[in-house]
């Protein structure tokens, strides 16, 4: 098993910590986290991908062991957001990688996908959406409030997906076996949710969500356009990102591939071998 590194990297004024694994000289693979982790959540992954992959593995502004300053002294966007990923990218002289996006991760990676696709080699794609059939009904009732009118009502709504019953629920519900998934995981992320100013940039980020489903027509559009190799691997018990949002991406991605996975939002909880095979059967020696 190669060593994992811990490291972090000055961004425009910000320290973000990332994860690094793997000979520079392998084929590079970008790990994109969702939300509410940070790349704790590839913890499993990275050393499985090590071997074949250079891995690198962000924590987004505001997020795991990045900075994360208060919503009075930062922007948070999802543009944003990605620029501090693409500043990390080019800091670190990447000029060709395989994306794996879950989550939060999917906005972020189809961003940099679109504005940079002669850098892109591949997509990974894990619960995370770019068509609105794959939203889920109990999120879409938050969220579409919240996005029509941000106020104390709707704000009080999105604020559910802030508590530690929910992040509890992201990772155990829809799981093969609840019992194999470490608490570790959404006690971590609860403490840095936890954190002091931390829940109204949250709010920020959920609300600007509402960026991203006007952006999905752009992305199809690159989909179509630039048709990068892609590994569709979907935890098919998820009630945030439903099933019908991996089949979705079949009609502008026709040739991608698809697994399904017995597990819920979180699945690479349970499944990192077999996410790792598929990752290497698709992209490793290419």
């Amino acid at each position: 098993m190669l060593q994992v590194h811990y490291r972090t990297a000055n961004i425009s004024g910000r320290e973000i910590f990332y994860r690094e694994a793997g000979d520079p000289r392998s084929p590079t693979i970008i790990l994109l986290h969702g939300f509410p982790s940070s790349s704790h959540m590839y913890r499993d992954l990275i050393p499985i991908l090590s071997d074949k992959f250079h891995v690198i593995a962000p924590d987004y502004v505001g997020f795991g062991q990045s900075d994360a300053p208060l919503a009075s002294e930062f922007s948070y966007t999802f543009d944003n957001l990605t620029a501090h990923v693409t500043g990390l990218i080019d800091q670190l002289g990447l000029a060709s990688y395989v994306l794996y996006m879950q989550d939060y991760g999917g906005p972020v990676g189809f961003r940099i996908a679109t504005a940079r696709p002669s850098q892109v080699k591949g997509l990974v794609i894990q619960n995370a959406n770019a068509y609105l059939e794959g939203v889920g009904e109990a999120p879409m009732q938050v969220f579409l409030p919240l996005w029509e009118k941000r106020d104390a009502a709707s704000e009080a709504a999105a604020r559910t997906f802030l508590k530690a019953e929910t992040t509890k629920f992201q990772y155990t519900f829809g799981a093969k076996n609840p019992e194999a998934i470490s608490p570790d995981a959404w006690t971590l992320d609860q403490a840095l949710l936890d954190r002091p100013g931390t829940d109204a940039y949250q709010i920020d980020l959920l609300e600007n969500y509402k960026t991203n489903v006007a952006a999905y027509e752009a992305w199809h559009a690159a989909f179509r356009a630039n048709r990068p190799k892609t590994l569709i691997i979907w935890g098919e018990n998820d009630p945030f990102f439903i099933p019908a949002g991996a089949e979705a991406f079949k009609k502008d991605l026709p040739d991608a591939r698809l697994v399904w996975l017995d597990g819920g939002h979180f699945a690479l909880e349970e499944n990192a071998p077999l996410v790792g095979d598929e990752i290497k059967s698709m992209f490793a020696g290419r």
